[in-house]
């Protein structure tokens, strides 16, 4: 399987622990991909400034290749964070710098090279919106991070998104069984093949329209212990979407009903892995150092 993150990077900035780390949803799920076994690639833009060698240089390390991305000048994205009894806090970011200002196209080249995977993934947080329709017009799935803010759940939004859409992931942490079912049938009603909900300790769900299929989660063993919560969502859609194209899944193949319910078990245990790891995956470097040269 070939998969390419596409869209925003970012530095996780960990003040309780004085380390960045290199993160962002399209990256992380690139990476945790490959970590399943799939060929990954990421596509996006980094800045010019030395988060952005850092991030390229940690994304590379992980065996994610960023040879068609773009450097392009201002600052790299940086997120302030804590980590509160095993849990992220997000105190504040900046506005995810000249990612999210001066987002990746598939212009130049690009759509043809997307193309070639054969699962796309974006987010929210990329400014990908424009470029969907443009994947949509080739023979690879594309999935889409709705994450949990309100603005994202509008019909308006929906309608931009959804349509383009193999599979979106929505957020639904603390919504009751009803609620939840009710946002994820709302999103494939609006194009979506797939709606993914997930919920933390309190499981996942996944509909395409006519069947439901839910899954707990894998929780910790005795004796084991969470590092942090950093990236376990990503972790968990990169394992359902593995285990789903690994079962047969194509935009002209509907998975089945048993396809789908591994598909939820195997992004429990990707999630339950990711909250055994320091950071998004790991290579962190102490705020404000030069990229180690050991990731060149």
């Amino acid at each position: 399987m070939r998969v390419l993150g596409f869209g925003d990077n970012i530095v996780d900035r960990f003040l309780d622990r004085g380390v960045d780390y290199p993160g962002g949803n399209a990256v992380n799920v690139a990476v945790y991909a490959h970590r399943l076994g799939a060929d990954a690639d990421y596509l996006g833009v980094f800045g010019d400034d030395d988060a952005g060698s850092f991030l390229r240089a940690a994304i590379e390390d992980a065996g994610v290749g960023t040879t068609r991305s773009l450097t392009r000048p201002g600052e790299s994205g940086v997120s302030s964070l804590r980590v509160v009894d095993g849990d992220r806090v997000f105190l504040g970011w900046n506005g995810g710098g000249v990612t999210v200002s001066d987002p990746i196209d598939l212009d130049a080249g690009r759509e043809h090279y997307a193309a070639g995977f054969d699962l796309v993934h974006s987010s929210v947080y990329s400014r990908t919106e424009s470029q969907l329709p443009r994947l949509r017009a080739h023979d690879v799935l594309v999935s889409f991070d709705l994450s949990s803010e309100a603005e994202f759940r509008s019909a308006a939004y929906l309608d931009r998104v959804a349509p383009s859409a193999d599979l979106v992931l929505l957020s639904c942490a603390g919504l009751a069984d009803g609620e939840a079912w009710a946002l994820l049938d709302e999103a494939v009603h609006r194009g979506a093949g797939l709606a993914l909900g997930t919920r933390g300790t309190d499981g996942a769900l996944v509909t395409d329209g006519r069947e439901r299929h839910t899954a707990p989660a894998h929780l910790l063993a005795e004796g084991e212990q969470v590092v942090d919560t950093m990236g376990c969502g990503d972790a968990f859609l990169a394992g359902f979407l593995v285990a789903l194209h690994g079962a047969g899944w194509r935009r002209d193949r509907r998975p089945s009903g048993a396809a789908l319910q591994a598909a939820l078990e195997a992004g429990a245990d990707a999630a339950h892995d990711q909250c055994l790891v320091e950071g998004a995956f790991a290579r962190g470097r102490r705020s404000g150092d030069p990229v180690p040269a050991s990731m060149w």
